[in-house]
């Protein structure tokens, strides 16, 4: 079992990579600009996925810094 907050603080040198430094196929993941709910940046939206996630992966690892618990990629709707 991967803990995924234990794992977020082993790569968190790795944050400012971007799609371009992996090399990501754009016919795999569409680049959503402006798609993050809490900075306004960026989310990477593999084509398989249905939905466009709320939270980019930086702003995600934040939330789980701050509250302790981890978000998931959509925001609770209900808190909106």
């Amino acid at each position: 079992m991967i803990d995924e907050y234990i794992l977020d603080k082993q790569l968190e040198s790795l944050r400012d990579l971007t799609v371009d430094d992996f090399n990501v196929c754009a016919d795999c993941v569409t680049v959503v600009s402006d798609a993050c709910v809490e900075c306004g940046g960026a989310v990477y939206v593999p084509r398989s996925e249905p939905e466009t996630p709320d939270y980019c992966p930086a702003c995600r690892a934040d939330l789980i810094d701050r509250t302790g618990r981890d978000p998931g990629w959509h925001r609770d709707r209900a808190s909106t």
